[in-house]
């Protein structure tokens, strides 16, 4: 009886442990990014234009599935309009007039897809590359930690007077709504505007608390994928596919809560402006940061970050991939349930932040898988990470470590068509050890 209860009390650890692994990262019983997201877009034929968006849209429209929209140069919806997009609606940004659509404060974004039918907006060039439009930016009523207003007219370089007004985002509406944006995919946008600047494949600015964003995905950005300035926001099941710039962006003071969400980066994939899964920053200048307003805040869960490198080690040195997440300065992240695989390293805090109690509590790793990164958590410049390893190596933190490549870590990582990034339970080893086989330099 003794030796039963050992066995039952065995297999109960064992299946508690296994469920507390698939747990951590994406999840679902199913793959929910079948159906509706979609990993070779530069193989899809959306069909050649029969209408055309340009100007200012002042009132009340709604774009049909049966017709595929040409977006020409800056089209902005204005005025509280609210723009409806049907479920498979196909809108093509114009590579040659830079188009981005334009969602101006009071104005409202209805762009409910469906999993079978999600609402596409592409390219319009017949070999697609990251960057040939700009993108689609949604401009909101909630509070930023800006001084007054901020704006997105460094986007326009050609802007005229009349439409400067359009390009404002914050208030104190923190509540607001800017519509429901959800099963959409934003392909090839990014378009580059300066040297150092670059349209997100989704800019969320000063959005409010009421707006729905969930399964969205933005691939081969040539700028950041998603970027959130400001505002209060959930996002849910967000992807980013090899964008060159930073996959998820958080600044200004925004507040979001992030849930169930993936990032793939391929190490050949990069605009030269670091290539990250996650920038969690409270300022880009400290001038222009009003301390008396909230810093930013994330709260993030059963995220998935991974590097499709296939020679880890060979790509490192030829400095390739950097760290998967980046804190700034006066920013905080918790970060639970969480898998960063394949990084260089994991994680790096801003050198301005310095490991006391105070500041730690503000950056918590929770429960998280670290699987073949070239070291954990450091401070930038310092490869003395030994207080950090010690502080979030702590058993109370249920964090665990690994070495195992994506076909051993996730369910189906290889598949070009239709992936699976859910962890493969019975094969990952995990342990509370940090990997001693791959240090800092």
């Amino acid at each position: 009886m003794k030796n039963f209860t050992q066995i039952i009390f065995i297999l109960l650890v064992f299946v508690a442990n296994c469920f507390a692994q698939q747990e951590k990262g994406i999840y679902s019983e199913e793959n929910w990014l079948d159906n509706w997201a979609e990993f070779k877009p530069n193989q899809n034929d959306y069909g050649e234009p029969t209408k055309i968006l340009a100007g200012n849209i002042s009132e009340n429209t709604t774009l049909y599935k049966k017709e595929v929209y040409l977006l020409l140069g800056s089209v902005f919806v204005t005025q509280g309009a609210t723009l409806t997009i049907e479920p498979g609606t196909v809108i093509l940004g114009d590579y040659k007039t830079k188009a981005s659509l334009n969602i101006t404060r009071g104005s409202l974004l209805m762009a409910n897809g469906t999993e079978t039918d999600p609402i596409v907006f592409s390219s319009n060039r017949s070999v697609k590359r990251p960057g040939d439009w700009g993108g689609l930016i949604v401009l909101g009523n909630a509070p930023i930690n800006r001084y007054g207003t901020g704006s997105v007219a460094m986007f326009y370089p050609n802007l005229s007077g009349s439409d400067y007004v359009h390009t404002n985002y914050g208030g104190d509406e923190k509540l607001s709504c800017s519509g429901n944006i959800s099963f959409i995919r934003i392909e090839y946008a990014g378009n580059r505007v300066s040297e150092n600047s670059y349209f997100n494949g989704l800019l969320l600015a000063g959005v409010g608390e009421q707006t729905n964003l969930t399964n969205i995905m933005v691939s081969n950005s040539e700028g950041n994928g998603v970027e959130v300035w400001g505002g209060y926001l959930k996002l849910n099941k967000m992807v980013s596919y090899k964008s060159q710039g930073i996959d998820f962006k958080f600044n200004y003071g925004a507040q979001v809560d992030m849930f169930n969400s993936l990032a793939v980066r391929s190490p050949y994939a990069s605009n030269g402006l670091g290539s990250k899964c996650m920038v969690v920053k409270s300022y880009d200048k400290k001038q222009e940061f009003d301390f008396s307003k909230d810093h930013t805040t994330v709260k993030a869960q059963n995220l998935t970050f991974l590097n499709t490198s296939e020679n880890l080690a060979n790509d490192i040195k030829m400095n390739l991939i950097q760290e998967a997440v980046f804190i700034g300065a006066d920013a905080a992240l918790n970060m639970n349930k969480s898998v960063i695989s394949g990084f260089n390293p994991a994680v790096i805090l801003d050198e301005n932040i310095s490991i006391n109690q105070e500041n730690l509590e503000k950056i918590g790793f929770n429960a998280m898988l670290f699987n073949n990164c070239n070291g954990n958590i450091f401070v930038e410049y310092n490869s003395n990470n030994e207080d950090l390893e010690n502080w979030y190596g702590n058993s109370a933190f249920y964090n665990v470590y690994s070495k195992s490549d994506n076909h051993e870590t996730f369910i189906d990582a290889q598949n070009t068509r239709k992936p699976d990034f859910r962890l493969r339970i019975n094969k990952i080893i995990a342990s509370n050890e940090v990997d001693s086989d791959l240090l800092m330099d």
